[in-house]
């Protein structure tokens, strides 16, 4: 088989689990989950379009993002008392592609991990094939801007209307991933953890999985709008690689796991692997876990566990009563 058709073919098969290829106004909450109806925003701002309290913990917003131009939603898991003060310590959950804001509460068991922990636990959606980027559009810009969205918008959003402190931790899983250090790096966060992340996506089949990924994932768009061409645009592709922004994690700490066992899971390793040795060559610490396993929840599920007592000491949180 042609070197080119068997590496178009093994991004065909590992974009369905990393796809990374791929206020103002008030609302009252009933505890039953229904929303009272709002006025519809202006597109050209930022806001509120619904809040809804799921149960005692879970809340979902509904926000209209300029950096988007579109509504998105997320996901609270709220504190014990989270009512009784301001300045709770955060942690970011991300999602993998294909998946949403619900995917770390549908499929994990973030509720019970976090419930007596004293954390607001935030979970954005991130896009189907977002990759936590502001896309670059044949060199436009322009919507989407996923990460002006979450780091410009969200977070002073969530800081100022939902109790949130300064002092946040995040990680995330596959896509995911990718985006926590990302984010991490751009000095937005105190501790980062990747599970299964491509945390080096100029490395050998990434790019045919964000080609193949944004095929499957986001049918119709061209998968050249993410970072354009890697070849053509390298720069583009290395501004958002944490294989070489890894320099800009000095200071954080930091978790980095991820299995063998499938396709996909092989690819996260040896991502993994490559960044992890970055770090080490720069001086800077990181805790790393490679096991036998695929690429999925059952996995990630248990990796969140091992990180979070680093990721929750980095930010101050406490249990509470």
């Amino acid at each position: 088989m042609r070197p080119r058709l068997l590496g178009c073919l093994v991004g065909a098969v590992i974009a369905a689990g990393l796809c990374l290829a791929v206020l103002v106004v008030t609302i009252v909450l009933r505890p039953g989950g229904r929303e009272t109806p709002r006025p519809q925003p202006s597109p050209s701002a930022t806001e509120i379009v619904a809040e809804r309290r799921l149960d005692e913990r879970r809340m979902e917003l509904t926000i209209r993002s300029r950096a988007l131009d579109a509504t998105t939603k997320v996901r609270l898991l709220l504190p014990r008392g989270w009512e009784s003060r301001t300045g709770w310590p955060v942690l970011w959950l991300l999602h993998g592609g294909l998946d949403d804001e619900t995917s770390w509460t549908a499929k994990t068991d973030v509720e019970a991990l976090t419930r007596d922990t004293g954390v607001l636990v935030v979970m954005p959606d991130g896009g189907k094939c977002g990759s936590y980027s502001d896309w670059w559009n044949g060199g436009a810009g322009g919507p989407p801007r996923w990460e002006t969205y979450h780091l410009k918008e969200l977070r002073p959003l969530l800081e100022a209307r939902y109790r949130a402190g300064g002092r946040q931790a995040i990680a995330g899983y596959s896509m995911g991933g990718q985006g926590a250090m990302l984010y991490a790096a751009k000095g937005h966060f105190e501790a980062a953890a990747s599970f299964s992340g491509a945390l080096h996506i100029l490395g050998p089949g990434v790019p045919q999985a964000v080609m193949a990924g944004t095929a499957l994932g986001c049918f119709g768009t061209d998968w050249k709008r993410i970072w354009g061409d890697p070849e053509e645009q390298r720069e583009v592709w290395r501004a958002h690689n944490p294989y070489d922004l890894a320099g800009e994690l000095k200071g954080v700490r930091l978790y980095v796991a991820a299995g063998e066992g499938d396709l996909v899971e092989d690819l996260a390793n040896r991502a993994a692997r490559a960044f992890a040795g970055r770090l080490d060559e720069l001086g800077i610490p990181v805790r790393t876990h490679f096991y036998r396993g695929g690429h999925n929840h059952t996995y990630w599920q248990r990796e969140l566990h091992r990180a979070f007592p680093l990721l929750m000491s980095a930010i101050g949180a406490k249990p509470v009563s």
